[in-house]
């Protein structure tokens, strides 16, 4: 389900292929130079299956196959944006690189049992294919190029899917590991670290297994190593970055939301913006509309700029809207307040109690001062 496909280039550096559901799916271009990669080793293995294969042909299959590998990839990331999706949780979007492929999950899942679910589906998907492709291996016989070309597709969705189980971050098996440590013990940060030691012990495993292939001159020992080294290098970097981010959204023990809000003032959105300016004196101002609509927050420094122009205009030409993203309940816990602060791209986030009504704002530099303090 796509709305049409656009070859252009993203700013981020990729090329823009579809967008899925209004996600983007973009060919990052790192994975040209996996593909060559994957065509150089993979080739020499062609002439095993298909002995009388030229040396054209050989290249050509091996081609097939990095573009089979891909497309198993896309299908897979496609399993996690679907499920993530039907449980409300946006997907900024999703890319295909040296690699393997990343869905990227805009928000952390709340929940230990969705994360579970946005991880297996991917492997899932790949399960499925390679399956579909194995019925129609039995029915066919074992010989020539399209008989290589379901097998290579088979091959590739096993390989995708038994890769993406291993349990460590940022693999798939890492994440379901991490959900479920998490739905035992209750706290996420404690589930990520021993998600991310199991991602330390795959890379190692993963090198131990190359470098049993060239001890032991195994056919595809130099592809093995290729792919190893490079896949080890991206689980432990990968699992770095996961817990870095886990270290980034922990939320000191003592600190409460409370000691890092502004007390709030509502006042009408017509008040001229050198009063609202006096009157707010290190409070969160929101602005309130005749109708009693909230106009959004007062940003002081857009007020003191427009109060130097014309110091009784309304104030409400120098508010910040209020949008939903910017709202937090007074009830949120710590660590997914610092996540909704990281992700969106506010300066000040207005407080609400659990009947709607304004309890604070919040402000990032005073989130950042907070945690710095109780850091040390």
């Amino acid at each position: 389900m796509t709305d049409g496909t656009t070859w252009t280039r993203d700013r981020d550096g990729g090329l823009l292929l579809f967008r899925f559901r209004g996600v983007p799916v973009l060919l990052s271009p790192s994975w040209w130079l996996g593909s060559v990669a994957v065509i150089v080793l993979y080739a020499p293995l062609v002439v095993r299956f298909l002995p009388d294969a030229s040396a054209l042909v050989s290249i050509l299959l091996a081609a097939a196959f990095a573009v089979l590998l891909g497309a198993s990839v896309l299908a897979h990331e496609l399993g996690h944006c679907v499920v993530a999706l039907r449980l409300g949780i946006p997907v900024r979007r999703l890319r295909l690189f040296l690699l393997g492929g990343l869905a990227e999950i805009s928000r952390t899942p709340r929940r230990p049992g969705h994360e579970g679910l946005i991880a297996v589906a991917g492997p899932a998907v790949s399960a499925l294919l390679a399956a579909g492709c194995g019925i129609v291996l039995l029915f066919m016989p074992a010989e020539g190029p399209v008989w290589l070309l379901v097998l290579e597709c088979a091959v590739a969705n096993v390989a995708v899917a038994v890769f993406n189980l291993l349990p460590g971050l940022p693999l798939d098996g890492g994440r379901m590991l991490r959900a479920g440590v998490w739905a035992l013990v209750g706290d996420r940060g404690v589930a990520t670290k021993a998600a991310v030691v199991g991602g330390w012990l795959v890379a190692g495993l993963l090198m131990l297994w190359a470098m049993w292939g060239v001890a032991t001159a195994s056919p595809d020992r130099w592809l093995r190593l290729g792919v190893c080294a490079l896949t080890a290098w991206f689980v432990a970097s990968g699992a770095r970055s996961e817990l870095s981010a886990g270290q980034r959204r922990a939320w000191p023990e003592g600190l409460t939301l409370a000691d890092l809000t502004r007390p709030v003032l509502q006042l009408p959105a017509e008040s001229p913006v050198a009063n609202a300016l006096g009157a707010a004196a290190g409070r969160g101002v929101v602005l309130v509309r005749a109708d009693g609509v909230a106009a959004g927050l007062l940003d002081p420094y857009a007020a003191e700029q427009l109060a130097v122009r014309s110091p009784m205009a309304p104030a409400e030409q120098a508010a910040e809207p209020i949008r939903p993203e910017s709202v937090l309940l007074d009830t949120e816990s710590g660590e997914d307040i610092v996540e909704r602060v990281q992700e969106t791209p506010a300066w000040q986030f207005l407080v609400v109690d659990q009947e709607g009504r304004p309890a604070g704002v919040l402000r990032r530099e005073d989130l950042r001062a907070g945690l710095a303090r109780h850091a040390t």
